[in-house]
């Protein structure tokens, strides 16, 4: 059974750029960083998720396959992570769903900050099985140590994480039938040029989106962009637009009662909205 998002992976060349950029976006520090195989990591763990970014840092297979995909994608949003209770039942599961996933196996972190280490049970399924999106799924009994804010109005936690698909029925059937997440709308309007079809995950949105204007069909699902949440998007936008980043005005959302900005800049190409939920402040 997936609980919720546990993290969103993010590939960048170098980290301390890297790590600099996002804390200035979520204006919060990263609460994690390690080492592995050739590959470093910083965690910012906000209130709802963590989003990880990964650089290459040295030799190893690990690092070889960051490259790789450096190499092929450029920076940007690489995989996303659910947690799960009882991973071997949910591994099982997946099987028989022909979700093809991986055996599952222990693993475990040491923070380079103070030395804490974290253990879990992770697998992950077939990305052609999943249609191009990497998918891992996660058991871990202890929670991250949660980011620090170091600026007024930070991003407080994760509203959605986008993903385009060119097969709106394919994508319904995967992450509502067989991954089990609640569909909470289906949305089609020629209008809007889309068909947006929401799955409830914890206390945020997996949004998958359909560019009806678009005849793509047999590519794969692409994860394309995040939505953060904010308690105050004025303050939150004057934030990052005194930081130099490329900020739209604010705007009435689509979702009733929401206000949302664009961040143009400052997310290492990834699309990516701030949004006041209905009722906030």
């Amino acid at each position: 059974m997936i609980t919720g998002l546990d993290h969103i992976v993010l590939l960048a060349h170098d980290l301390t750029a890297a790590e600099a950029v996002y804390e200035t976006l979520l204006g919060q520090t990263p609460a994690w960083h390690a080492s592995s195989d050739g590959v470093e990591t910083a965690i910012f763990t906000l209130a709802n998720m963590s989003m990880e970014i990964m650089a290459p840092s040295g030799d190893g297979a690990t690092a070889q396959r960051v490259r790789a995909r450096l190499a092929e994608q450029g920076e940007g949003l690489a995989s996303v992570c659910f947690r799960v209770k009882s991973i071997d039942k949910f591994q099982r599961r997946l099987k028989r769903l022909g979700l093809s996933p991986e055996d599952v196996t222990q693993s475990g972190s040491t923070n380079a900050t103070d030395g804490a280490t974290l253990t879990w049970q992770r697998t992950r399924t077939a990305v052609e099985a999943t249609h191009g999106v990497r998918l891992f799924f996660l058991d871990m009994p202890t929670e991250r140590p949660r980011s620090q804010a170091v600026a007024t109005a930070p991003i407080v936690g994760l509203d959605h994480v986008v993903i385009a698909t060119e097969e709106p029925e394919r994508a319904a059937a995967l992450y509502g039938a067989r991954l089990g997440l609640d569909m909470t709308l289906d949305l089609a309007r020629p209008d809007w040029g889309a068909r947006l079809m929401f799955f409830r995950c914890g206390d945020l949105v997996v949004e998958i989106v359909h560019r009806m204007n678009e005849d793509k069909r047999g590519e794969p699902d692409k994860l394309w962009g995040l939505s953060w949440r904010v308690a105050d998007l004025e303050a939150t936008r004057t934030r990052l637009a005194s930081a130099g980043l490329d900020v739209s005005e604010t705007r009435t959302g689509r979702r009733p009662g929401t206000r949302v900005c664009t961040v143009r800049t400052g997310a290492l190409g990834v699309p990516t909205l701030v949004i006041q939920p209905a009722g906030a402040r």
